[in-house]
């Protein structure tokens, strides 16, 4: 699976509000703030995984586990940078 984001992105947050399984959160880890897939909630707190398995240093919840909900710092809205390319239908010939 290709991740929806890349290194560089430029996200809106929407801060402090529900979380559901399929939502792309940001949270705090003890080395800063990761971005990640909300997986499941567990009685530990949320599953966060990588949409991208096999990319080289991924780290999510496989390796850390869960993270606290009080961790989860919001949800991603949208990515407004780099902007989404637009398609124009081709000109009729």
């Amino acid at each position: 699976m290709l991740p929806v984001l890349r290194p560089g992105d430029l996200l809106l947050v929407r801060l402090g509000v529900p979380v559901r399984p399929g939502d792309v959160v940001v949270a705090r880890r003890p080395h800063g703030l990761i971005v990640k897939r909300a997986f499941r909630l567990t009685g530990d707190g949320w599953w966060l995984e990588s949409d991208n398995q096999s990319a080289p240093g991924r780290r999510d919840s496989w390796d850390f586990g869960a993270v606290p909900e009080e961790d989860v710092v919001g949800r991603v809205v949208l990515r407004y940078w780099p902007r989404p390319a637009l398609r124009f239908p081709a000109p009729a010939a």
